[in-house]
């Protein structure tokens, strides 16, 4: 069975949906499933036809994780596989009045990776998570880079 650490934090770097880079805790619960928690906010203005464009948002996300090593491949790469959800708000303006929408969202998702865990102690893992918008959010999948320290 795979040792999961007590504890790690870090970053995680997302693209393509999502907030982008978000701090990351994973809590091991047993020797083989963990608790993951992923925190981001993002801010960016643009100027479109010369009106400026604002969006505002924040999110955590938490996900229980079941943990698998791959030993064919070395000893120290496991995969994993979760879900969970996403609480956070937006606020925007678009156009040219500069009145703000805002609101909740609430979303479920998946997560699968593989992760390396060097005897020192960094971690890094490479995931998908897949995300249904429940309440106030759209759906897309969220690719991800993080980059962990671990608490042995």
């Amino acid at each position: 069975m795979a040792q999961i650490p007590q504890h790690s934090v870090g970053l995680r770097y997302g693209a393509v949906y999502g907030l982008g880079t978000e701090a990351t805790y994973q809590r091991g619960l047993s020797s083989e499933n963990r608790l993951e928690f992923d925190f981001g906010f993002n801010s960016n203005f643009d100027y479109v036809n010369n009106f400026r464009q604002d969006h505002n948002s924040w999110a955590l996300t938490g996900i229980y994780q079941w943990l698998w090593k791959l030993p064919q491949l070395d000893e120290n790469v496991n995969w994993y596989a979760g879900a969970g959800a996403k609480l956070g708000t937006w606020s925007s303006n678009q156009g040219y009045d500069y009145r703000y929408k805002n609101g909740l969202f609430i979303n479920a998702c998946g997560n699968i990776g593989i992760e390396y865990c060097f005897p020192a102690g960094i971690q890094f893992a490479l995931d998908a998570r897949p995300e249904l918008g429940i309440f106030n959010h759209g759906t897309g999948v969220n690719i991800g880079f993080a980059v962990r320290y671990q608490f042995k």
